[in-house]
């Protein structure tokens, strides 16, 4: 894998109202990196919004004055995204029940982290500078 790179790097307010903008600009980025255009469009805004929204609702609590930062690193292959947090994390291995099965299909817990997992290519959670999740989408 060659040099990666900052491609952005925005800290927000713990407020699901910035969540769109976060979104439109890593799109952006995306676009511009030359990520094939439904990848930016579907991949990266689904899975973005949906670890945005973990961060403020789940690991801030929408807690005042607590912070969400968004980085993203680039090189040849991938594109990286980093959520980070000042939540008390949780385990991303815990196992969690299927929201696509019928008995599951209507409750509205689960669905983030399962499409997650289906839109990248890598979901992994760290807890260095708080808690971090990382979404990693292969370029190609």
């Amino acid at each position: 894998m060659g040099e990666k790179s900052v491609a952005l790097d925005v800290e927000i307010p713990s407020d699901v109202k910035y969540i769109e903008k976060v979104i439109e600009l890593a799109a952006l980025r995306c676009r511009e990196l030359h990520v094939p255009a439904r990848k930016c469009s579907l991949n990266v805004r689904v899975a973005l919004a949906e670890a945005l929204s973990n961060a403020i609702l789940r690991g801030n609590a929408t807690g005042d004055g607590k912070r969400v930062r968004v980085r993203a690193t680039v090189s040849d292959d991938e594109v990286v995204f980093d959520v980070f947090d000042d939540g008390p994390g949780f385990d991303l291995a815990a196992p969690r029940a299927d929201p696509t099965t019928p008995e599951n299909r209507l409750k509205e817990e689960g669905r983030g982290l399962y499409l997650m997992g289906r839109l990248m290519d890598r979901v992994e959670r760290f807890t260095s500078e708080g808690n971090v999740v990382r979404l990693t989408l292969r370029r190609k």
